[in-house]
């Protein structure tokens, strides 16, 4: 009885989660933003996962959820990497842009 209850609660909270992180992804006005909030998906999805598990009684949710965790760390860092290149070749640009203009 209550470990239903407490199913439930965890299952409308990470809906909740869910909803808004989806609107920050959306809605983020920087790419560090929408990098996070997808970050943020995975842990909820994670924990999805993991509700799941525990509803149904099946560990093989839990193995799922782990592989889904090593994957979404490898997503986020590339992303960050992603990142970092492009804020350098515009660094680059701006550069070479800055040397041709006051060259004779």
């Amino acid at each position: 009885m209550f470990l239903d209850q407490a199913e439930l609660i965890a299952l409308y909270l990470l809906s909740a989660s869910f909803l808004l992180t989806v609107m920050r992804v959306i809605l983020g006005p920087t790419l560090p933003d929408r990098i996070l909030s997808l970050d943020m998906l995975v842990s909820v999805v994670i924990g999805f996962i993991a509700v799941i598990g525990i509803r149904s009684g099946f560990t093989l949710y839990i193995d799922i959820a782990i592989a889904l965790g090593l994957v979404g760390f490898l997503a986020t860092v590339a992303f960050a990497r992603f990142v970092m290149m492009r804020g350098h070749i515009g660094d680059d640009d701006d550069a070479q842009e800055q040397a041709q203009e006051t060259a004779p």
